[in-house]
């Protein structure tokens, strides 16, 4: 399940858009947190070839079908 689109919404929560047109609200600081820091997430950016949301010029990279199990761990869903 690739990641077609994302939006940080401040400090480490972010709103993903899977391929599925699923959308998805996330606290990803547990996920990434020890990696990076607050300043960092303004590099964040989607790996066209994978689909994996990646930072820091994919130095740090959440490869999408981890993203999305994470995601769905107890986040907010709303179809798009």
């Amino acid at each position: 399940m690739k990641l077609i689109d994302f939006e940080q919404k401040a400090g480490f929560e972010f709103s993903l858009t899977f391929e599925n047109r699923e959308i998805i609200m996330v606290d990803l600081e547990p996920l990434i947190g020890k990696r990076m820091s607050a300043e960092d997430l303004g590099s964040a950016e989607i790996d066209s070839e994978w689909g994996c949301l990646q930072f820091l010029g994919g130095e740090v990279d959440i490869e999408p079908t981890t993203l999305y199990r994470f995601a769905h761990g107890g986040s907010n869903t709303q179809a798009a």
